[in-house]
Order: structure tokens, then C-alpha cells, then sequence
């Protein structure tokens, strides 16, 4: 793993929390983003090198109204970048770690990505990160 490639932070309402982040951050979203594959809507900010995301499900079934609705809003996951998804997703998987999905999928900001099941993290859940290039 390179790098923390970004924080992703569950939200109820973007139209809410993209200008309560632009204030704290005092920087503007760069960069608005659907995807479909997991029902959300993002918002990234960027602060240095460190890159924040902000999730809003877009309907009841989506991961990300359902974990707001259950926990309240906050942080969802920690990213990562990587090199070679497809190797580091066999690695950890020989190291034991729980994959949640058995390849990689288009995520936004033109990455693949895969998640680790947060049993296997204290808790937290990990997302790999790679360029589509």
C-alpha cells in the first residue's frame, strides 16, 4: 500500500455537508461524482496531499443511506492507494483478510476498487485504491 488516498465520510445530505466542509477546509469541492455501481453521490475536498470524500446514498437500498440511518453520519472508510490491485487483493487475502467483493469495481475519481471486510480491520473498513490509467 502506497499511500492514505483518501477518507470517505458518510453524509445524509451533500447539499448540507459539501459547504459545512468548503468552510472547515477553506478549499472548494473539486469534484462531484455519481456512482451507480454503489448508489452514492460523492464530494471530494482537497487538503494538502490528503484527499476527503464525502458518500450520500441516493436511495433507501444504498450501503450508505443504510449505515447513516443505523450509526448517524461520519467516517465510513479509510483508502488506500496500491500499485496493483489484483496483486494486493491475493495478497491480503493468503494474509486472511475478507474481501468484499471478489474482483475489483469502477469506483469514483476513475479508480477500481475493492473493500475488506471491516471483522478482519478493528472495526474499520479498508478500501483499496488503483488508477484506471
Amino acid at each position: 500500500m502506497q499511500k492514505v488516498e483518501h477518507i470517505g465520510i458518510a453524509v445524509g445530505d451533500l447539499g448540507v455537508s459539501v459547504p459545512l466542509f468548503e468552510r472547515l477546509l477553506g478549499s472548494p469541492c473539486y469534484k462531484t461524482e455519481e456512482v451507480g455501481t454503489e448508489r452514492v453521490l460523492t464530494a471530494f475536498f482537497r487538503s494538502g496531499e490528503t484527499k476527503i470524500e464525502l458518500l450520500q446514498g441516493l436511495d433507501a437500498d444504498s450501503v450508505i443511506t443504510k449505515f447513516v440511518a443505523r450509526r448517524g453520519e461520519g467516517m465510513h472508510h479509510i483508502a488506500f492507494a496500491v500499485d496493483d490491485i489484483h496483486a494486493e487483493m491475493r495478497r491480503l487475502a493468503a494474509e486472511g483478510f475478507t474481501l468484499l467483493n471478489p474482483e475489483p469495481k469502477p469506483g469514483a475519481d476513475n479508480k477500481l476498487v475493492c473493500f475488506l471486510h471491516p471483522k478482519d480491520t478493528n472495526g474499520v473498513l479498508i478500501e483499496l485504491c488503483m488508477d484506471k490509467g
